[in-house]
């Protein structure tokens, strides 16, 4: 995961909370190729969620996570990842759905069945994101 990613992230924050008026809501997606990178990009995820929170409090989140670190969320791996599963079920207590691709996780046999009830398995990563979007949130691609 490059520093550079994280500039762009926090960049991207930087801008939203520059702005006048709110984002109607925003989508955080990631896409890594490390299974462990949620236990490094979920906090970050909380952070730009409480600085953009502080400034407009109204504004709605979700969370697209669409590479193989979705695989972390798996139910089986609730013990070995429980930082990741504990990071996840947080941002969901706060009304920040956490989606996970059905689509990339079939590639490798696992079903919707194989995550727990708090991860939002959608059909596509892509696709979800694009929804998001469609409702007028901004993404932010955290790497």
């Amino acid at each position: 995961m490059a520093s550079a990613g994280i500039a762009r992230a926090n960049d991207a924050v930087e801008i939203l909370l520059a702005r006048a008026e709110p984002p109607q809501g925003v989508v955080f997606e990631i896409v890594e190729a490390d299974e462990s990178a949620l236990e490094e990009l979920l906090p970050r995820v909380r952070d730009a969620i409480e600085k953009v929170r502080a400034r407009f409090p109204a504004t709605e989140f979700a969370v697209v996570s669409h590479g193989r670190e979705e695989f972390a969320l798996q139910s089986q791996y609730q013990a070995e990842h429980a930082e990741i599963h504990q990071l996840a079920q947080s941002l969901v207590a706060d009304d920040v759905p956490v989606h996970v691709c059905e689509t990339h996780a079939g590639w490798y046999g696992v079903t919707a069945e194989d995550f727990p009830d708090y991860v939002n398995v959608a059909p596509t990563g892509p696709g979800q994101v694009s929804l998001y979007q469609e409702l007028g949130y901004e993404l932010i691609i955290i790497q």
